[in-house]
């Protein structure tokens, strides 16, 4: 015979995997379970905001819809966020508007891009957001739920569903889950959100969309240039190759930018050298069948198709562990580069403690 209490506990976690189900038939999840969203939970993530509810976040044009607070509220729930993470929610879509293609039809690119979040400032380990060891990996419930938040948007607002309005041909394995803090404790270099103009020790966020991410596996030399040669061929390789130019960026383990530091390189160097030296003949991209005849315009002069747009479009950041040398190479999507631009994370101020008076 089972107690009351454990009887009631039952019938709620049969509560609980109902609702569950009702999310998959309704076609409201990416695939894995939600979160059973109610009205108090919504309350408290738009608790740690100060934006109206109705403000509008996020637009798709071409489909004549929009993502309000409330929308975002409800899909960061689901997603598994806990209400204090809703800033950064939102602060990572003030980040993605501003690239062009986000509202332009970039969710529905047949290369299926995914966003990557990038978070500076102190709110990475207020918030317990992972910037070291496994940063691109499971397991940091702030890091995947964020990223889970605005791919379940694009879903359930957006209506933008693989197979339906989404038109990737196979897809991006991150497009929920590539959001990282930058490893500033051991970068040698200044964050992200300062080299975009934010004071130093800022709680904001950046963000792109990406066709993909790959690395780069080099633990045999202790020459700058030839990690950033080595850097040059994965950015350059001819498949990455699309119209006047493609773009890349670099999320940088802490080994290899440290070796580029030591060696007197910049950021601003770094992003130099390789727009200068990431080009592509003529002649490899018509053995790649992707000859430029008849193109004209930036990127492409006598000596072939230059990769990169310019250089401060090269986003580099520090993340990850100091255990291996290893970095990735990500790919932007769109030719007009991404925003650089980092947007403050705005948190409600915390109410005042109210303390009653003694009598004296």
């Amino acid at each position: 015979m089972i107690a009351g209490d454990a009887t009631a506990d039952l019938d709620r976690l049969g509560y609980a995997q109902a609702a569950v189900e009702h999310a998959y038939d309704q076609g409201w999840t990416d695939g894995l379970p939600v979160v059973p969203v109610t009205r108090p939970l919504v309350d408290e993530f738009l608790a740690h905001t100060e934006r109206p509810a109705d403000d509008v976040v996020a637009a798709v044009r071409n489909l004549n819809r929009e993502c309000t607070v409330e929308q975002a509220a409800v899909n960061a729930a689901l997603a598994g966020c806990r209400p204090e993470y809703f800033p950064v929610v939102l602060a990572a879509w003030d980040a993605l508007v501003r690239t062009p293609v986000v509202a332009a039809g970039g969710w529905q690119s047949t290369s299926g891009p995914a966003p990557l979040i990038v978070v500076n400032g102190p709110i990475r380990h207020d918030l317990g957001i992972n910037s070291a060891g496994g940063v691109f990996g499971p397991g940091f419930r702030a890091n995947a739920t964020i990223a889970r938040a605005i791919g379940l948007v694009v879903r359930n607002v957006f209506g933008i569903r693989p197979q339906e309005l989404d038109q990737a041909t196979q897809g991006v394995p991150g497009r929920w889950s590539l959001c990282v803090g930058e490893n500033e404790e051991e970068s040698p270099w200044e964050p992200l959100a300062a080299e975009l103009g934010l004071p130093a020790g800022t709680d904001s966020v950046s963000a792109i969309l990406l066709r993909t991410c790959e690395f780069v596996d080099n633990r045999n030399t202790r020459q700058p240039e030839e990690l950033l040669a080595d850097f040059a061929d994965t950015i350059s390789r001819t498949g990455a190759a699309i119209g006047r130019h493609s773009s890349a960026g670099l999320v940088l383990g802490v080994e290899h930018a440290r070796l580029l530091a030591d060696g007197g390189f910049t950021k601003a160097d770094v992003q130099q050298w390789l727009f200068q030296r990431c080009v592509r003949s003529h002649a490899d991209l018509e053995r790649a069948g992707k000859g430029l005849d008849g193109l004209s315009g930036p990127g492409i002069d006598e000596y072939g198709l230059r990769m990169l747009p310019s250089p401060e479009q090269l986003l580099i950041v520090v993340a990850g562990a100091g255990n291996a040398a290893m970095s990735m190479v990500v790919r932007p999507f769109g030719f007009a580069g991404w925003s650089r631009v980092a947007v403050p994370v705005l948190r409600r101020p915390a109410p005042a403690l109210q303390t009653k008076g003694t009598d004296r």
